[in-house]
Parts: C-alpha cells; sequence; structure tokens
C-alpha cells in the first residue's frame, strides 16, 4: 500500500517528481518543495514514533548519545515490543540514566501504548513525581503530538504523579515501600531505589526494606505479561539489583533478569594490543575527569557507584581469599563435628534468619595440621516448631560431637527442648572475644586468614563466605554469628593450633566424653 504524503502523492511519486524537475514549471516547483518538505517530517516522526533514541533527539535536539544509551535503549525497547520482560541495568552516577529511563521512555512507551499502565519507583515519592511531572509536560509538546498524533492526556490530567491518556492508560509514581493496593502495572520502572544518604549514613537496612517491599509489593502489581526494569548505580552488595541476582542463582524459577554493567572506566587494548583504559561515555566524561573522581573517594565507594562492583573487601574483617574450596564431592573424615545455631527472634518479614551451621575438624596430611570445614550450612526464617523440627533432623544426620546454642529468643526455648530430649547441647559461652560482633569475629580472623578453613564448591557455602566478607556493611549477619560460635569453640577446646599459639603440652582432639 502506498504511504500517503499529502494531496494523495506518495512517496514514490514525489521521487518521480524530483527525477524530473525540468519538465515542471516554478509553481510546480514550489509545490514540490513543500511535498519534500512534509516528507522528510513525515519520516523523522515515523523514525522518532520507531526508535527511542530518535525520540529522544527529537525531544531535546542537543541530546549527547553514548554508546551505552544506544545499548540501554535498545533493552528498553525489546522490553517494549515483548521481546524482554526482565531487565537490571547498572550505570555509574550523572551517566544520564535517568533522562532516558525515567523521562523520555515512559512518555515513548505510552505513545505507542496508550492503554497500558505504567508504574514509576524511585527511592522517594517526591524524586519518583518530578519525573511524572517530566513525562507529562513531554506529552504535551507539539512535538509529541506529531510523533503520536492521538495520544494525548486525559482531560483531568492534573495531578504530577497520578495522571491518564485518553485511552485509558495510566502513570503512576510512588517511593519505594509506598502502599500499592488497588494498583497494577504493565511496566515497572524502578529507577535507584535506594538513597545515597542512607548509604553515606551505614543505614543498611533500607536494602532489606527495599527488596522485600518490591518482592511483596510492587512485584505484585504486575499485570499479565508485565515487565520489570530496575536501572540504578550500585551501592551495596545487598541491594536490590545484588539481592535479584542472588535470587536468580538460588532458585532457576525465579524471575530471571538479564544483567546489564556498565563501569565508568573500561579495560581496552589499543592498536598494538597494549592494556588501555577507555571512559564510558568520553563525549561527556573524559578519562582524567573519572580518574580525579576516583582518587576523591575511598576504593570501595568508587568500585560500587562507578564500576558496579561492589565489594566491602577494603573494610571488611574476612577477606575472600582467605577461605580455601573443597573440591571434591565428598568430605573429609572429620574427627569431630560441631553444630551451631543462632536462632532468630521471631518470624516475619524483617526478622533475622536463623542460621544453623556443621563444620568439622580434619587432619590435612599433606599439611600435617589439623584444619576445618563447612559442612552444612542452612538460613531460613522460621518460627519455633520448624526450628525445633529442623535442628532435630539435623542432629540425627550429621550426628555432631557438640551442638552449640546462643540461649537467647527461640534459642534458649530450644536449648531446654533438647536437653529434655538427652541431646548434647551446649551454651554458646564463649571465654575469648566477647563482646560485640565485630569483636568476636576478630577473634577467630586469624583461623581463616592463616587458610585453616575449607568450604565445599556450593552456593549454599559461597553464601556464607559472601556474608561474612560483607560484614558488618550487610543488612543480614546471621551467618557471621553461627560461624564465630563454632570457630571460637574449635579454638577453646583445642582443635587446631595457630602459629601464634603457644602451648606447653601438644593438645590432642578431645574425645566426645572429655569434651561435653
Amino acid at each position: 500500500m502506498k504511504d500517503s504524503v499529502t494531496n494523495g502523492f506518495s512517496e514514490e511519486e514525489v521521487q518521480h517528481m524530483l527525477d524530473n524537475l525540468d519538465s515542471f514549471s516554478d509553481e510546480e516547483i514550489a509545490e514540490i518543495d513543500k511535498l519534500v518538505e512534509e516528507l522528510g517530517v513525515r519520516k523523522r516522526n515515523k523514525t522518532a514514533y520507531d526508535d527511542l533514541i530518535e525520540f529522544c533527539k527529537r525531544m531535546q535536539p542537543d541530546y549527547i548519545v553514548g554508546r551505552h544509551h544506544r545499548i540501554l535503549a535498545d533493552l528498553l525497547m525489546a522490553i517494549e515490543a515483548g521481546d524482554e520482560d526482565r531487565i537490571c541495568v547498572n550505570i555509574p552516577p550523572r551517566h544520564g540514566k535517568s533522562q532516558l529511563v525515567s523521562i523520555y521512555f515512559p512518555a515513548w512507551f505510552l505513545g505507542r501504548n496508550p492503554t497500558k499502565k505504567v508504574m514509576m519507583v524511585s527511592h522517594t515519592t517526591d524524586l519518583a513525581v518530578d519525573f511524572g511531572r517530566k513525562v507529562r509536560n513531554l506529552i504535551s509538546l507539539d512535538d509529541f503530538k506529531d510523533i503520536f498524533p492521538t495520544v494525548k492526556l486525559a482531560v483531568d490530567s492534573k495531578s504530577a504523579g497520578r495522571w491518564n491518556t485518553n485511552f485509558g492508560g495510566e502513570y503512576y509514581a510512588c517511593g519505594v515501600g509506598s502502599a500499592l493496593a488497588g494498583r497494577g502495572a504493565d511496566l515497572l520502572l524502578i529507577d535507584d531505589p535506594h538513597s545515597e544518604q542512607d548509604v553515606i549514613n551505614g543505614n543498611f537496612s533500607v536494602f532489606e526494606r527495599a527488596y522485600e517491599w518490591y518482592t511483596f509489593g510492587a512485584r505484585t502489581r504486575l499485570m499479565p505479561g508485565g515487565s520489570v526494569a530496575i536501572i540504578q548505580t550500585r551501592w551495596h552488595m545487598d541491594d536490590l539489583t545484588g539481592r535479584v541476582t542472588a535470587d536468580m542463582v538460588k532458585n532457576e524459577k525465579s524471575d530471571q533478569f538479564e544483567i546489564i554493567e556498565f563501569p565508568a572506566i573500561l579495560d581496552s587494548e589499543d592498536d598494538d594490543g597494549k592494556p588501555i583504559q577507555k571512559p564510558l561515555w568520553p563525549e561527556f566524561f573524559d578519562l582524567e575527569a573519572l580518574l580525579r573522581t576516583k582518587s576523591s573517594m575511598p576504593s570501595f565507594q568508587w568500585n560500587a557507584q562507578y564500576q558496579q562492583t561492589p565489594t566491602a573487601e577494603e573494610a571488611s574483617i574476612i577477606k575472600r581469599e582467605w577461605w580455601r574450596i573443597w573440591a571434591d564431592d565428598d568430605p573429609p573424615d572429620c574427627e569431630y563435628i560441631i553444630m551451631s545455631l543462632d536462632a532468630a527472634a521471631e518470624k516475619h518479614n524483617r526478622a533475622d534468619y536463623t542460621s544453623l551451621t556443621t563444620w568439622g575438624v580434619f587432619f590435612n596430611e599433606e599439611e600435617e595440621m589439623h584444619n576445618l570445614i563447612l559442612l552444612n550450612a542452612i538460613k531460613e526464617r522460621m518460627e519455633f516448631p520448624e526450628l525445633k523440627e529442623l535442628a532435630v533432623r539435623e542432629y540425627h544426620d550429621w550426628e555432631p560431637d557438640a551442638f552449640i546454642v546462643e540461649k537467647k529468643s527461640s534459642g534458649s526455648a530450644l536449648y531446654q527442648e533438647m536437653r529434655r530430649m538427652d541431646l548434647p547441647v551446649q551454651e554458646y559461652t564463649p571465654h575469648r572475644g566477647s563482646g560485640d560482633k565485630m569483636a568476636r569475629l576478630n577473634s577467630v580472623a586469624d583461623i581463616i586468614r592463616s587458610e585453616l578453613c575449607w568450604v565445599p564448591a556450593k552456593r549454599w557455602a559461597e553464601e556464607l563466605v559472601e556474608e561474612i566478607a560483607g560484614f558488618p556493611f550487610m543488612s543480614n549477619d546471621d551467618q557471621v554469628d553461627s560461624t564465630v560460635m563454632a570457630l571460637l569453640r574449635f579454638r577453646q577446646g583445642g582443635f587446631i593450633r595457630l602459629p601464634t599459639d603457644v602451648w606447653d603440652d601438644e593438645p590432642e582432639i578431645p574425645q566426645r566424653a572429655d569434651y561435653y
């Protein structure tokens, strides 16, 4: 079918006129010029309708497009086309993410899908509403009307944070933690769910709250076939990106996100193959400017915000590389096994987890010394009946020589129950390293630093290592407590010997009767 331009002429007919200008009068040529101009406008409108970046440039002629914008726009266009339904993109600050994702994209999306519902989320409602105001203003522009001639705001769309299109589509802006009852979303956009100020102030509980609100709130608002786009600067290993990534690994049935990371400085090679560094957005931030920024902030902060690789290595007590990986499918024969339980106070969404770890001591013949190995780790939220069932089941599975329980919260009741069952339960009463959690972890740090601790190549073991490496910057530290309890007892009982330990007599691994 011919693409009618004006006065009944098609694009092909206009081109024919251009090829035969000599045969036309001045008046006819003037008419042709008008047709050509209108054809150009039509083409530009069609291009902006089809391509998000072209739409951005149409709305803002001086829009500076970086390579990462093109990649991000392609992902967002795939969301709109239904080819992607879960994306998570991490971008450094001041690299144009909010302008593209939170302003231009929802306007373009609603222009193409004026019956759908868009939910815009940021760490505060005020910021999300400000995005809504800018999107609403875009839709009111003449350039927008030229691209999407049938789409406009509903007559009663006065609120910046909640408005409708004339086709019944809806835009709703809210902050993390907002009540969402009665709301639906075909497109859930989450732009920076965490506040910089919370991170600076060390308020790491916000990560857990944001994840819970997303999981039990925003995520449940999706319409059938709805899509989620999380766009953020990384702040912490336990931020929303970190949590949804962990979910993907732990459970293949969870939402599987397309994860894209944009480091501010990219490692590359020159024409001779020599390693060089390139800025992500050279049109805006050159390498020198980025390096000045890097020099002005702690390395762990730079790694998170600008390189999208959050780590607490610089400030953590325990380093990941201190742990040794046990690659065999079966653990070694252990001479003594200790189970260690840190019980949560109660089961609800924001409660601590119950952590039960099982550790063994074995003789490393190659090194001619005793080592420790993590045999199992369980981390769950549970009520007391579930806790009791778990403790008894794990005890019978592993038959530990000692079962350590800190007598607090539900652990106190469990201690009494297991005593009545004649199980070898022991109260957690550390003789050294007592005090706060950091002091106790410091008291066993040299055991791990001396590379005496092994963990299997299992996901649950990796989670324990990550939690301990992130302490005290993680929102949960339950496995830290459980590990410290076990390692303290191993050290107190003389199960292992460090180079710094001095004894008059060489200790022996105690027999069961000797120990409890």
